[in-house]
C-alpha cells in the first residue's frame, strides 16, 4: 500500500506544468496588466526622486497602502505642476509589475492634483515657510529706477506678452530691451525663469552686453497648475536673491503667485508692468517744459526784484561826482601855487643837500672806523704789553673775547653805515639833474654860467652853453623863431635827432 501511494505521488507532481522564474514573473505581469489595463487610483504622494534620466519615481499612498509609480520623461516634461511629497494626487495609467524586483506598479499616463484644494494648501504652506524666512518682507523692497536704460524681460519668446511689453514702451519712452527665453508652463519652466534671473544679475557689462536696470518676469492668464511654476521655491528664492530690481507681471490681476510676495514690485498684467518700469516720454517732456517756464519766470521775477532793491539802494549812495568833487578843488587850488622854476629849484636845493650830507656821512663813517680800528689795536698792544703774571689764563680767553667781539662790532658798524651810505647815493642819483639829461633834456647855461630859465632872456648872438648827458657843447643864439627842417632825417646828427628843437 505505502509503494502504491508513493508512486501515485510522483505521477501528479510530474503532471504539474514546471516554470522558470522568468516565465512566471512574465505570466503575472501580463495577467496583471490585462486584468488593470487602465485604473484611475486617488492618494498622497510619498517619496518622489528624479533621476539625471528624467523619469520621476514615487510612492503613492494612503493610511493602510503603498503603490510604486512611474512618469516617463516625455509625460513628466509636460506636467502642469511639480510632484512633491504631501500632495494629494489623481493617477490615471495602467497596473504592471517589474519583474526584476517582483513588486508591482503603476505607470502614470495623467496627473492631476485632487482638486484646487490640495495645490492652495501646498501654497499656503509653502508660503509661511517663505515668509517665516524674511522674503517677504517690505524693508528688502527696492525702488524701481525712474527711467532705466536697458530692460531684462523673463518670458515666452513665443507668446503675445513679449509683443504686448515692446509695444507699450514703444508707446510710452523706447528702451533697450533683453529678452532671456525661457518656458513659463511645465516641467523645467521654473529651473529655467530661476536661471534667467540669475543670468541677468551675473551680467557685468564688460562684454558688449549691458547690464539690465530693472527686469520684469511676465506671463500672460491661465489656472493655477498653469501658473504654478512661479510658485515653485527656486523661482522664489532667485527673485528674492536678485540685485537688480524686479517686477513680476504673472497672469491677470486676480491671480496670484509667491513670486509676486517678493519681487520689488507687482504689476496686474506685463502690459502694466511696462507701463511701472517707464514714465511717458511725452508726459515727461510736456513737464519739463513747464518747469523751464516756471523756472524762466522765476528768475525773471527775482532779477526784476533784484533791480528794484539796486535801484532804492543807489539813491542813498552819493554820486562819483559828489565824492570826487572837494578833491579836485583841491588839487586845483594846490596846483595853482605851484610854480615850475620854484619846484626845479627846491629840487635842486634837495639834490645838493643829500650830496652834501652823503660826503659828510662818509667822512664820519670813515673817521669812526679809523679811530676805532685805533683803539681796538692800542687795547690789543696793551693787553699784549701786560705781565703774564698779573694776567690769567681765564683773563686773556676774556680779553682775547671781548677784542673779537670789538671787531666783529665795528664790522657792523661799517657795513650798516656802508648801506646808509648807499642809499642816500641811489636817492642823490635819482634827484639829480643827470638823470634828467640820461632821458633826453638839455640844460642850457649863459655866458656867466647861469641857468637859463626862459627864452626870452636870451638875445641875438649871445654865448651860450648846452649840457647834455655825455658832455657840454658850446652854441650862439640865431634870434630867428624857430631852426628850418633839415631836408633829410639821416643828414642830422645822432643827438640832435633824439633831442629835437631847442626853442
Amino acid at each position: 500500500m505505502l509503494s502504491d501511494y508513493q508512486h501515485g505521488m510522483t505521477e501528479t507532481e510530474s503532471n504539474t506544468p514546471e516554470f522558470s522564474v522568468s516565465e512566471l514573473a512574465n505570466s503575472l505581469k501580463r495577467t496583471v496588466e490585462d486584468a488593470f489595463g487602465h485604473v484611475r487610483v486617488r492618494g498622497e504622494l510619498g517619496r518622489v526622486t528624479v533621476p539625471r534620466s528624467g523619469h520621476i519615481y514615487l510612492d503613492l499612498k494612503d493610511e493602510k497602502a503603498v503603490i510604486n509609480g512611474i512618469i516617463w520623461k516625455g509625460l513628466a516634461a509636460r506636467l502642469n505642476f511639480k510632484p512633491e511629497e504631501g500632495l494629494e494626487v489623481i493617477c490615471e495609467g495602467k497596473l504592471t509589475t517589474y519583474p526584476g524586483q517582483s513588486k508591482y506598479q503603476i505607470i502614470i499616463e495623467r496627473m492631476e492634483p485632487a482638486g484646487a484644494g490640495a495645490l492652495m494648501a501646498l501654497l499656503e504652506e509653502r508660503k509661511k515657510k517663505l515668509a517665516a524666512e524674511g522674503l517677504f518682507e517690505s524693508a528688502r523692497k527696492r525702488s524701481i529706477p525712474y527711467l532705466p536704460k536697458v530692460i531684462g524681460v523673463v518670458t515666452s519668446p513665443t507668446g503675445a506678452v513679449i509683443r504686448d511689453i515692446l509695444h507699450r514702451l514703444e508707446d510710452r519712452f523706447p528702451r533697450h530691451v533683453l529678452l532671456w527665453p525661457v518656458l513659463v508652463q511645465g516641467q523645467g519652466a521654473a529651473e529655467q525663469i530661476a536661471a534667467a534671473i540669475e543670468g541677468f544679475n551675473a551680467i557685468d557689462g564688460e562684454h558688449g552686453v549691458p547690464r539690465p536696470d530693472v527686469l520684469i518676469v511676465a506671463r500672460g492668464g491661465g489656472s493655477v497648475e498653469d501658473l504654478w511654476c512661479f510658485n515653485e521655491e527656486v523661482v522664489v528664492r532667485a527673485a528674492a536673491a536678485s540685485a537688480i530690481p524686479l517686477i513680476s507681471a504673472v497672469g491677470h490681476e486676480t491671480d496670484t503667485t509667491l513670486i509676486d510676495f517678493v519681487s520689488d514690485r507687482r504689476a496686474p498684467t506685463p502690459t502694466g508692468a511696462a507701463e511701472i518700469a517707464v514714465p511717458v516720454r511725452s508726459e515727461l517732456m510736456q513737464d519739463v517744459r513747464g518747469w523751464a517756464d516756471r523756472l524762466a519766470r522765476g528768475l525773471m521775477q527775482l532779477i526784476e526784484r533784484r533791480s528794484a532793491d539796486f535801484r532804492a539802494t543807489s539813491r542813498a549812495f552819493p554820486t562819483a561826482q559828489t565824492l570826487l568833487g572837494p578833491m579836485r578843488q583841491r588839487l586845483d587850488l594846490a596846483s595853482t601855487g605851484i610854480r615850475p622854476d620854484a619846484l626845479r629849484r627846491d629840487v635842486r636845493t634837495k639834490a645838493e643837500k643829500v650830496a652834501s650830507a652823503g660826503g659828510r656821512l662818509t667822512a664820519s663813517l670813515a673817521r669812526q672806523s679809523r679811530s676805532g680800528r685805533e683803539r681796538l689795536s692800542s687795547m690789543v698792544s696793551r693787553l699784549g704789553r701786560a705781565s703774564p703774571t698779573r694776567l690769567s689764563v681765564q683773563g686773556r680767553d676774556r680779553s682775547q673775547k671781548l677784542g673779537e667781539r670789538l671787531i666783529q662790532a665795528g664790522k657792523r658798524a661799517v657795513d650798516r653805515k656802508s648801506r646808509d651810505l648807499a642809499a642816500v647815493a641811489g636817492r642823490h642819483v635819482l634827484l639829480g639833474h643827470q638823470s634828467v639829461l640820461k632821458r633826453g633834456f638839455a640844460l642850457v647855461r649863459d655866458d656867466k654860467d647861469q641857468i637859463v630859465r626862459a627864452a626870452a632872456t636870451l638875445s641875438a648872438g649871445q654865448a651860450v652853453s648846452i649840457e647834455l648827458a655825455d658832455g657840454r657843447k658850446n652854441a650862439v643864439i640865431d634870434g630867428k623863431a624857430g631852426a628850418p627842417r633839415p631836408k633829410s632825417r639821416k643828414a642830422m646828427p645822432a643827438a640832435t635827432e633824439k633831442q629835437g628843437r631847442l626853442f
